[in-house]
């Protein structure tokens, strides 16, 4: 059975998504589209794929899926003409770059009963798995996120009325994982250190403190002034369980001894395969986030920078 995909975007993060589908044997790229032609052109014949004229074409050709790989301020009208079209849907993070748009298409996606997935890779990773096992039957009371790195080159990026923000776009892959954890989060309360940089509004640093459902306690921490990544993942403090996980490394420490693991899987693989997996009918596996959990961390990243950018403590919607 071959999945036909229409995909949307064909910035950086598009690119990377297409490279993946179109190494799947059962996967057929039947368009790419993207606002700027040029990019689309170029992405569509390094992959081998047609370019759509527009997103109208591209849901005409009625593919079996489409993959919305698009920044932060463009979600919104797109996602609700896919759900229209009654098509399953494959949405990059963040869902928006506020929350009332994230909110509008998780409402129509449930509305329309459609297969969802979303971009948060890192729940594919195997060590996510060992981390929860780690943790499990041990009373979580601190966890501590960063994510700390370089100002990104798109120009949308550093205006947080299209980007969310570093918190909303960046750290939303470190705060979902905190939830996955640690567990939900309250309520929120932080500072922001203000930008230094010309024609960027997005805060060289933020600080939070959060506090959780459980009474555990946490702290999340962003700068984007570094000269590049060089923080990015959480720590977690359990009764007599320590957790570091980062993308590309797992530390656990318990009463007996250090244990440090890599990942077997390559996530941004694992996201795209276990969709098509789910488009071609097969179960959905334990690390699919559909857009009604994405907005649960969505809102959370929301929450977070609207404490930062006010100073006010600022309860966690669910």
């Amino acid at each position: 059975m071959v999945i036909r995909v229409g995909l949307v975007g064909a910035g950086g993060v598009g690119a990377r998504h297409a490279r993946v589908l179109s190494g799947f044997e059962d996967v057929e790229l039947t368009g790419i589209w993207d606002a700027d032609e040029g990019a689309a052109a170029a992405l569509a014949a390094d992959v081998g794929a047609p370019v759509a004229s527009g997103l109208a074409p591209l849901l005409d050709s009625r593919p079996d899926a489409v993959w919305l790989c698009v920044p932060p301020f463009a979600h919104g009208d797109l996602e609700l003409a896919v759900v229209r079209a009654g098509l399953p849907l494959f949405v990059e993070k963040p869902l928006s770059a506020d929350l009332e748009v994230a909110e509008r298409v998780a409402r129509a996606v449930a509305a329309a009963g459609l297969p969802t997935a979303t971009g948060y890779h890192w729940r594919h990773l195997d060590t996510v798995v060992r981390a929860r096992d780690a943790l499990a039957g041990a009373a979580v009371r601190l966890v501590d996120a960063r994510w700390w790195g370089t100002t990104p080159p798109p120009a949308w990026w550093s205006r947080a009325d299209r980007s969310g923000g570093q918190v909303v776009e960046q750290a939303t892959h470190v705060l979902d994982l905190l939830r996955v954890l640690a567990g939900e989060v309250d309520e929120v309360v932080g500072s922001a250190a203000p930008s230094t940089r010309e024609g960027r509004d997005v805060p060289d640093a933020t600080a939070a403190v959060l506090r959780l459902a459980s009474g555990a306690v946490g702290t999340v921490s962003t700068s984007c002034v570094l000269p590049a990544p060089t923080a990015a993942g959480l720590e977690v403090v359990a009764d007599g369980t320590w957790v570091h996980l980062t993308e590309t490394a797992l530390r656990v420490r318990t009463r007996d001894g250090d244990e440090d693991t890599a990942p077997t899987v390559d996530p941004r693989t694992a996201v795209d395969r276990a969709f098509v997996d789910v488009v071609a009918g097969r179960p959905a596996p334990p690390g699919l986030v559909d857009v009604a959990e994405a907005l649960a961390t969505h809102r959370l990243a929301c929450a977070i920078a609207e404490a930062t950018r006010t100073g006010a403590t600022v309860r966690v919607g669910r």
